[in-house]
């Protein structure tokens, strides 16, 4: 007896399904592809109930003849190649003949279509199930209707996210589309309300009516031909990053793609201006000829193959580094000259010239710092305005209170003189320019690193490290910064400054998360705007975020406002809050505000640890030894060990004791 099945059409359409259509926006994405193969200059779209009832997408495009509307529910019927060559020189969005009969196999479909000359006609599948072809009426164009998605398919129904949720991917890659074909019309319909409306204006006014008009003025908009590749579209400037990824666009050969090459290169073009959690702006077209790129890796056609990814990844980096450089080819590849960067230079004593480079502080701190390398006069603060770069009005700016010595603190109660709203950036800009030299120290990106760690193993290492502190006996120290101690076979070498940070750090984040809540109201909102992809996010951390103080609500199209914050936090400075809150809009963890501002308290912390090199008094190093109850597995907030072991064994092997 046979055990192999030749499965019917029914099914190996639905395994195909899985592939092409498993959620409501690849269904619009397909759909929305046939329309602009088919030449359509204006299309709508309309989803009712995050496209799960009902999709529909109107276009004017050339049509589907009479005679071709039942072939186009057949799988692997297209219109788009028709022999094993044309995969080598692939021009459409579509090409695999799987979409429509993916769809009409989950969910019940209606096309009504009409081609130049001749008269409407419609044609209903329902699971699978082909219909009768019927006179209808339309004047130009395609309509087709997508309704009870996976009705047939209950288990792949189960796992689809909330309506708010697959509504917003759907209007994320509608925004992609408008970005991809400029020169075509949309209107996107979200439960009967018109969303998005783009007028085929061009690629300015695309991105004006997704990202908002005031991003034109920080980016630059850039055209380039190099090797055989055309590169084009916006940038952002040396100073206009974003929380997330959700800001990137890359479409190769106007299809939108998802490509570790590119993203690489022009990530590796920013890194000299990019701090850490920062991610660059882009809305990047690049065309390259069809045979040096494969297309044909997936049914979704996110992802692409190259012949030759070091010459693309060459290619991106060479033109977009230029631009942010300012060197002599950026003028041939930036559109608007006014764009262009000012990137100022100095001399040194030496005659040395030093390029002056637009960066952001981290801290009042690092501010501080960079403005005592400048003369305070106020010719230097006009040069440095020249280049482009705001100065807050109290960075000049409260100059004796910069330069104030730290306040002292008791070494082992350091709580009681540091207030919560220390640990917030007051609202002020950092935003400097700095030369090569002095160039601001950042926190090298090891906290993040540390914080994964810490929740994942360093809990049970740090068990299993624990050690019984009253056994021990102190040794003394080296350097007036490392403490010995010793018992049995083991000498434990403590850190006295890692050891006293990471003390105090772990004692603000319970402050902040032990907290009474109080609010305070702002007179003037804030209000901000987010992509799809962010405003679903917050919409889901509405109820987190005003438990944590903060009065937030939707305000508009894809806009919150901000009228209430924690009274111990007033002095936040608000657009970097959520831009952190943002910065976690792929993750999967909860948000809490000791996280959200693990950079901050780490900063606090190693500002009120004891230093190294600093003489301690036994009663200090006791009183340290103990706050440390035994950890010896801990590590201070940029990761590095509290404390080193020795055994006597690995001692008496330096000194050839043992072998």
């Amino acid at each position: 007896m046979s055990k192999i099945n030749i499965l019917d059409q029914s099914v190996y359409n639905r395994i195909a399904a899985g592939e092409v259509v498993d959620r409501p926006y690849s269904a619009v994405k397909e759909l929305v592809e046939n329309s602009l193969d088919a030449g359509a200059t204006d299309i709508e779209i309309y989803i009712e109930n995050g496209g799960k009832q009902l999709i529909k997408v109107v276009d004017n495009g050339s049509g589907i003849a009479r005679d071709d509307l039942k072939s186009a529910f057949l799988p692997h019927a297209t219109s788009k190649i028709a022999n094993v060559e044309d995969l080598d020189n692939i021009l459409t969005l579509g090409f695999r003949g799987e979409a429509l009969a993916s769809i009409s196999s989950v969910a019940k479909v209606e096309i009504i279509s009409v081609t130049d000359g001749n008269p409407a006609y419609k044609i209903a599948c329902n699971g699978g199930q082909i219909g009768e072809i019927l006179p209808a009426s339309l004047g130009k164009g395609s309509v087709i209707t997508v309704n009870n998605l996976f009705f047939n398919t209950p288990v792949r129904a189960k796992f689809l996210k909330d309506e708010k949720k697959e509504e917003a991917d759907v209007t994320n890659f509608i925004t992609r589309y408008i970005l991809s074909k400029p020169s075509v019309s949309f209107k996107y319909y979200v439960d009967g309300k018109l969303t998005l409306n783009s007028f085929g204006g061009g690629l300015d006014e695309a991105v004006a009516q997704v990202y908002g008009a005031k991003v034109l003025s920080q980016c630059f908009k850039i055209e380039a031909e190099k090797n055989g590749v055309r590169i084009y579209g916006f940038i952002g400037n040396q100073n206009f990053f974003k929380p997330n990824r959700t800001y990137q666009s890359t479409f190769l050969n106007g299809r939108y793609i998802v490509n570790n090459t590119i993203a690489m290169a022009i990530n590796q073009a920013y890194s000299s201006y990019m701090m850490k959690r920062q991610f660059p702006f882009y809305v990047l077209n690049v065309d390259v000829p069809s045979d040096i790129v494969d297309v044909n890796v997936h049914p979704s056609k996110a992802d692409v193959r190259f012949i030759d990814n070091k010459f693309i990844f060459k290619t991106v980096y060479s033109v977009v580094s230029s631009v942010l450089d300012g060197t002599a080819r950026a003028a041939d590849f930036v559109l608007n000259e006014t764009r262009l960067p000012e990137i100022k230079s100095e001399t040194d004593g030496n005659g040395n010239e030093n390029k002056i480079y637009c960066q952001q502080a981290e801290s009042s701190e690092d501010l501080a710092k960079i403005l005592q390398k400048y003369d305070k006069s106020s010719s230097v603060e006009d040069d440095i305005k020249a280049a482009g770069i705001e100065i807050a009005a109290t960075s000049h700016i409260e100059q004796s209170k910069l330069n104030q010595e730290p306040q002292n603190v008791s070494y082992f109660d350091p709580l009681k003189d540091i207030s919560l709203s220390e640990l917030i950036p007051k609202q002020q800009s950092n935003t400097m320019c700095v030369t090569d030299d002095t160039m601001p120290p950042s926190l090298n990106g090891n906290i993040a690193a540390y914080e994964v760690e810490s929740r994942l193993f360093n809990k049970k290492k740090e068990e299993q490290q624990k050690i019984d502190y009253v056994s021990c006996k102190y040794k003394g120290n080296l350097f007036n910064t490392y403490l010995i101690y010793e018992v049995t076979d083991t000498v434990y070498i403590i850190d006295q400054h890692a050891a006293h940070e990471r003390l105090i750090y772990d004692r603000l984040r319970e402050k902040l998360a032990k907290r009474d809540i109080a609010r305070q109201a702002l007179l003037v909102p804030y209000i901000f705007t987010a992509n799809p992809a962010e405003a679903r996010f917050l919409e889901e951390k509405q109820p987190l975020l005003r438990t944590m103080g903060f009065g937030i609500a939707p305000f508009g199209f894809e806009s919150f406002r901000i009228d209430e914050v924690p009274v111990d936090l007033q002095d936040i400075n608000i657009k970097e809050f959520f831009d952190d809150i943002l910065a976690e809009v792929d993750g999967l963890k909860e948000i809490k505000i000791e996280d959200v501002l693990k950079d901050k308290i780490a900063m606090t912390a190693c500002k009120h640890a004891i230093k190294g090199g600093m003489q301690l008094t036994e009663g200090e190093i006791d009183a340290l030894f103990k706050l440390l109850d035994g950890n010896m597995g801990l590590k201070c907030p940029h990761g590095r060990p509290v404390c080193v072991t020795l055994k006597k064994k690995d001692i008496e092997k330096m000194f050839k004791r043992i072998v």
